[in-house]
């Protein structure tokens, strides 16, 4: 569905591949949110860390990009990047999802990198979360707290950005205030920066809050817009008898959109 007036355009950006545990691959990513008429995506595989168990693991069951493996996710994305603006003026900005997993809720964290081709670099997830995200940020990417608080599902949880919110409330360029279908009411209530996402694994996931922009389509505006706060956010839902998308909030409601609130 097209979203009128301006430059605005419907945007994700939390989004897997088959690089780490999505279930589509990279050009079937660019087709499905294309032929949706979205405006923007990020592709945002997983980095595990390297010298965990859990990472050890996610790296053998191939569920994490890896430094052998990201220079091969770069050029795929850069090549379907050109694609997407080619076929569908789709703007592909590259990604990836730092993830410090740990049997503790309150010791794991998330952390979303989205920035440019020309500095678009590995960073590794070991060390203390401050390391990784300052990386991201030298990179000139943005860097944004995922799922940060109780995602509403029965999953593990990553409370460790949260608990130091006060402490990373500068360091950290947006907190998801959705992550898929449910919107975080701890995040929406505070002066914090803030985005919307699907954190897609599979198609079915497409039915959640997603971030509106209204700017140009490029990647210096898009990211210039999310730091600036330039952004509202709207309740996708796709009806899958005749395939036609909509923007829907609660049960009852034919439409929402929800403002920024810092």
């Amino acid at each position: 569905m097209p979203y009128p007036g301006g430059m605005t355009m419907l945007a994700d950006f939390h989004i897997h591949s088959t690089f780490s545990d999505g279930s589509l691959t990279v050009p079937e990513l660019v087709d499905f949110y294309g032929s949706r008429g979205f405006g923007a995506i990020a592709i945002t595989d997983h980095i595990c860390e390297e010298k965990t168990w859990i990472g050890v693991l996610s790296s053998y069951l191939g569920k994490t990009l890896t430094p052998a493996t990201f220079p091969i996710y770069r050029e795929i994305l850069r090549s379907e990047a050109d694609r997407a603006w080619d076929q569908f003026r789709m703007v592909l900005l590259p990604g990836f999802e730092i993830s410090k997993n740990s049997i503790s809720n309150h010791r794991s964290a998330h952390v979303l990198g989205i920035g440019r081709f020309d500095t678009f670099t590995y960073v590794a997830a070991d060390g203390e979360i401050l390391e990784p995200i300052k990386k991201i940020k030298a990179q000139g990417a943005i860097a944004a707290a995922a799922h940060p608080v109780w995602t509403r599902k029965r999953e593990k949880q990553t409370y460790h950005l949260w608990d130091r919110r006060e402490e990373l409330a500068g360091v950290l360029d947006a907190w998801e205030i959705a992550s898929g279908p449910h919107l975080f009411e701890e995040v929406r209530r505070t002066g914090l920066p803030k985005i919307a996402t699907s954190d897609l694994h599979r198609p079915s996931q497409i039915n959640a809050w997603k971030t509106v922009l209204n700017c140009e389509r490029h990647p210096d505006a898009i990211l210039d817009a999310i730091r600036k706060q330039e952004v509202s956010f709207h309740y996708y839902r796709e009806l899958a008898r005749n395939r036609e998308s909509i923007t829907r909030g609660t049960e009852g409601e034919s439409h929402r959109t929800l403002a920024t609130t810092a």
